[in-house]
């Protein structure tokens, strides 16, 4: 359909996939149908300034030349953009979708369309694909290029500056200043030239993603951000403009916005000829009248204003598309005008519920002779609800004499695309930005992201093998100043192990810093002046957490001047007092144990949270709000329960210490003490902790499901969580169960906004019998599960995978022969699906009514988090169980990593944190939130082999599927560390642990 080109469109430069992309109007994946006649050509021009021919019939819609573009770019979330031309009265109008091309396009083979961003969202978070945060950042340079985006000369320079670190890399400041006498993107822009430059050396090792996001950030910030002015005189003759936003109808004078009217406060907007009318609610705080009156310069002007205001606010306000009034059977009166297309949320949805990948921008650092990818940024990301096991996204920027030639461009596999080996681009141009998000991965995390922090460059959400950007966290050893470390770099540092040891002491004591403030700052900011928080809620967090945060942010600033005394450069060979951590242990733990009280009362900060949640429908929609923002990466009762999972730590860094010393170390005595001390309160704490864990992970799993009220009961405790395929009339379906003392519960995931997973059916495990039945089905790892009412046929993905369930419900049967029975049920009676026990397996159906109704309260419509570990195990067909989840608490790690992609030259240093089965990445240690994610269930962990050509020390490789990391350590030590912590989250481990659970642990 499209003459060819031999020149790169940005799709293609973004890695857009050859077959037909998806309809942004009519999800599916069907090109939009071509209605019969004599065909005409219609020139696109995009927003790399490239042009595109379509050859469609002069009956179509401009629904469907719209839909053919966005099938062309790949481009899922399409309804953020538009075609708009110049019409007959030289007037720049939008194309309409549903009116035929002949009725619209006098000259259809003379005009030029323009494809442009149409509706601009408040925060370009919000948009889930990192495609489309890339038409973005074209729309924005284009609107400062022509001076549309009008902004002071500072804010102009900054955005400049980002725009060339994304084109041309770090700062050189002959190249710099070159690039910008050879290339104008703000008007007068030679008399900006010094501070732009001033700007760009300060953006060293931003990739292109991050450099897009930063200068999205900034762009959002002003007040004509996504403006368009519409000319227009007040009642009193003065010269004003009007324009359209996502918050209402906006006046300026000149550059300078002098009112708004929020949709709130619009009851109509009408015209009559010339006048552009506004009717107000009536507002006894207001001054102005009833109805507000605007002259434009003609009928025209004022019809195609009120237009984009009608789509303006049913895109952003309505949650879907408005539909068509009836035809009147006489006469018409006012016009037929309506909003056509899906509305953001139903954009939102759709992406989400499709798995499309959503790449939050990622950057990533650039070095001479280094290929780089860049993500949330996420977000990936988002994104992230950003995951590695999808495809991730490569895109290539070039500077834009390179972009004019159509030269050297990586490509990167659109959603569904099987990552393939990207093309090294020319040495000249060697910045290349990556994004990919995946339900999987959060970056927060659609498609998959690979993120990774850097101190200066980033990646998001999980990154492919090739230097696609792997899942939201991959993290290179970052430095303070953010900078790549090369091979040439002489750093003296300690050699001693227990040096090592008291280093993954303070990286973890930042990270664990960092959560508390999750609590006393972001959390208490929330909720500590609304009057839904209970009081008791308040007094029983706040009072207990403040004094912790307190307590450990005098031990990390200890902590951190003695590790900077011991690595010293020019001190490091020489043994001293300071080469040692026993005594700062010793100290701070003897401190601690006044604090044993507020510890104590963790488990019933976790009850009254959830108490306080289910008396209050704002509390909880307050609660839920806050686990969607960037900071909470975690659930946050994870994060209340951190103080008490902290101790555990401290004691195997202490028991770690001890085994290194000869008993004749002067810091063994110390450390020995210390960990009688730790081990003391954690003896104390050890029978609550436990049970939080296991209230804690009910909750969790409450969270997940729809179609159950009473999940959390006293006596219930979660097992094991994972896919199984269930065999019906239909054949296998893939079915998520989730395993308790008393029940086994099967669900299937619904395709709605909020991801959750609808319960099906239940299995009381009471005078069950299980058997394994390959032989008897014929299908692979199938077994049996016969209960009193009911049947059940399952099949795992692998031979481990059926052995860990098989041993796992052998052992949930024995504990609810030994115990009352009652507890399923109170289940059974929760269960919203009505679907009778005795019904037939095959009979087992579901539709999105079906899903829509089982939904019991507003909660189950809210949004939710895709990449829980719930919707990991869904994506990677494993399990997972609570012994992991035990294993997973004790063996949290952060610091400093090295990352590479398997067709990368460069390693990037980045700021990597290990915790709840993801690697979460920073740029730095102490920014607030991850840019990325990477769900790690499913993952292997191995060591490169030869044919790798990775030649260097203490490296380890991530791989699942086509999707391969590698990660290069400090120390053998550091390497040891996160090689364990790794595998105990790839790893399952041994369900014959759950039984002693109850006993003393093993600590």
């Amino acid at each position: 359909m499209v003459e060819p080109e031999h020149r790169a469109s940005a799709a293609q430069r973004l890695g857009a996939q050859e077959t037909l992309g998806i309809s942004t109007l009519d999800p599916g994946h069907r090109p939009p149908t071509m209605p019969p006649g004599r065909h005409v050509s219609i020139k696109i021009r995009m927003l790399d300034d490239t042009e595109e021919v379509f050859d469609v019939s002069q009956r179509a819609s401009g629904k469907v030349v719209f839909d053919l573009v966005c099938t062309h770019l790949n481009l899922v979330e399409g309804d953020y953009f538009s075609l708009e031309y110049q019409d007959h009265h030289k007037m720049m109008v939008w194309l309409d979708l549903l009116k035929p091309i002949v009725k619209q396009l006098r000259r259809p083979k003379h005009t030029v369309l323009r494809f442009v961003v149409k509706f601009f969202p408040p925060d370009h978070t919000q948009l889930l694909e990192e495609l489309t945060r890339y038409l973005f950042a074209l729309q924005v340079k284009h609107d400062l290029a022509c001076g549309r985006l009008a902004c002071n000369d500072s804010s102009a320079a900054l955005l400049v500056s980002h725009i060339i670190q994304s084109e041309i890399g770090d700062f050189e400041e002959s190249q710099s200043r070159q690039h910008l006498l050879n290339n104008s993107y703000i008007p007068d822009q030679v008399a900006l030239i010094d501070r732009i430059m001033e700007f760009h050396s300060k953006n060293v090792g931003q990739t292109p993603a991050e450099s897009d996001y930063q200068l999205l950030e900034v762009a959002r910030r002003l007040e004509l951000y996504g403006v368009r002015l519409h000319p227009a005189k007040d009642r009193e003759g003065s010269k004003l403009s009007l324009a359209v936003a996502h918050t209402g109808v906006l006046v300026f004078q000149g550059h300078t916005k002098i009112n708004a009217f929020n949709w709130s406060k619009v009851r109509k907007l009408s015209f009559k000829r010339k006048r552009f009318l506004i009717k107000l609610r009536p507002d006894l705080n207001s001054s102005y009248q009833d109805t507000l009156e605007f002259l434009m310069g003609s009928r025209d002007c004022c019809k195609v204003f009120w237009k984009i205001c009608v789509e303006y606010h049913a895109f952003f306000r309505l949650f879907e598309e408005p539909k068509p009034k009836p035809k009147p059977v006489l006469f018409t009166r006012g016009s037929s005008f309506r909003f056509s297309g899906r509305t953001q949320k139903q954009v939102i949805d759709y992406v989400k519920d499709s798995e499309f990948k959503k790449i939050p921008f990622e950057s990533v650092s650039r070095a001479p002779g280094d290929i780089v990818d860049s993500p949330p940024r996420r977000h990936w990301k988002e994104s992230v609800l950003v995951s590695a096991e999808d495809p991730s996204a490569l895109r290539t920027r070039s500077s834009p004499s390179s972009q004019r030639n159509g030269a050297h461009s990586e490509e990167r596999p659109g959603p569904g695309a099987e990552p393939g080996p990207a093309r090294q681009p020319h040495p000249e141009h060697l910045n290349t930005g990556v994004v990919s998000n995946s339900p999987h991965l959060s970056a927060s995390s659609g498609n998959s992201q690979g993120m990774v922090n850097g101190q200066k460059p980033v990646e998001l959400c999980g990154h492919s093998p090739d230097g696609r950007q792997p899942s939201p966290l991959t993290s290179p050893l970052l430095n303070d100043a953010g900078s790549v470390r090369t091979d040439d770099e002489d750093e003296r540092f300690p050699t001693d192990k227990a040096y090592f040891i008291a280093k993954e002491l303070l990286t973890t004591e930042r990270t664990y810093l960092k959560d508390l403030e999750v609590v006393t700052v972001s959390f208490q900011n929330l909720v500590g002046k609304d009057e839904a928080a209970p009081d008791s809620l308040k007094s029983i967090i706040f009072s207990n957490f403040d004094p912790l945060y307190k307590f450990h942010s005098g031990f990390l600033r200890e902590v951190e001047q003695r590790l900077a005394l011991w690595e010293g450069r020019s001190n490091a060979h020489i043994k001293g007092d300071y080469q040692r951590i026993g005594d700062v242990m010793l100290k701070n733990l003897q401190g601690l144990k006044p604090l044993t009280a507020h510890l104590q009362k963790h488990s019933e900060a976790l009850v009254e949270l959830e108490k306080a949640c289910r008396g209050s429908r704002r509390l909880e929609v307050l609660v839920r709000d806050f686990e969607l923002q960037k900071v909470c990466y975690i659930p946050l009762n994870v994060f209340i329960l951190r103080p008490l999972h902290r101790l555990l730590h401290y004691k195997q860094i202490l028991e770690r210490l001890c085994k290194h010393y000869p008993p004749t170390h002067v810091d063994f005595r110390d450390c020995r003490a210390a960990l009688a001390d730790v081990s003391e309160v954690v003896a104390q704490l050890h029978g609550s902790m436990i049970k939080m864990e296991n209230f804690q992970k009910l909750l969790e799993l409450k969270k997940d499901l729809i179609g159950i009220d009473s999940l959390v009961t006293p006596e219930r405790e979660f097992i094991r969580l994972g896919c199984l395929s269930k065999l019906s009339g239909k054949g296998l379906q893939q079915r998520m169960f989730f395993l308790f003392n008393d029940v086994l519960l099967y669900t299937s995931r619904g395709m709605t906004a909020t991801n959750q997973f609808k319960v099906h059916g239940q299995l009381p495990l009471h005078d069950m019998t299980i058997r394994e039945s390959e032989d008897e089905w014929g299908v692979p790892h199938a077994f049996t599960l016969v209960g009193q009412r009911q049947s059940v046929v399952v099949a795992a993905s692998s031979l481990s995978e059926m052995e860990k369930w098989m041993e796992d419900i052998k052992m949930a049967i024995d504990l609810a022969e030994t115990s009352n029975g009652h507890t399923a049920d109170l289940l059974a009676r929760s269960l919203t699906d009505n679907k009778s026990t005795t019904e037939d397996s095959c009979a087992e159906t579901e539709s999105e009514d079906d899903l829509m109704a089982s939904r019991t309260s507003l909660e189950r419509q809210a949004p939710h988090r895709g990449n829980t570990t719930v919707h990991v195990c869904w994506h990677r067909n494993t399990s997972v169980s609570m012994v992991d989840f035990s294993i997973a608490v004790e063996n949290q790690l952060s610091g400093n990593l090295l990352r590479k992609f398997k067709n990368s030259n460069g390693w990037q240093k980045l700021w990597v944190v290990f915790t709840n089965f993801s690697l979460f990445f920073y740029k730095t240690h102490q920014d607030d939130y991850p840019l990325a994610s990477l769900p790690l269930l499913g993952y292997s962990v191995t060591i490169p082999t030869e044919s790798e050509n990775i030649h260097k020390d203490y490296v380890f490789k991530l791989h699942f599927k086509s999707h391969v990391y590698y990660f290069r350590s400090e120390s053998e030590y550091t390497f040891e560390r996160w090689m364990e912590v790794i595998r105990s989250a790839t790893v399952s481990a041994s369900s014959t642990r759950i039984l002693s659970r109850k006993e003393p642990h093993p600590y």
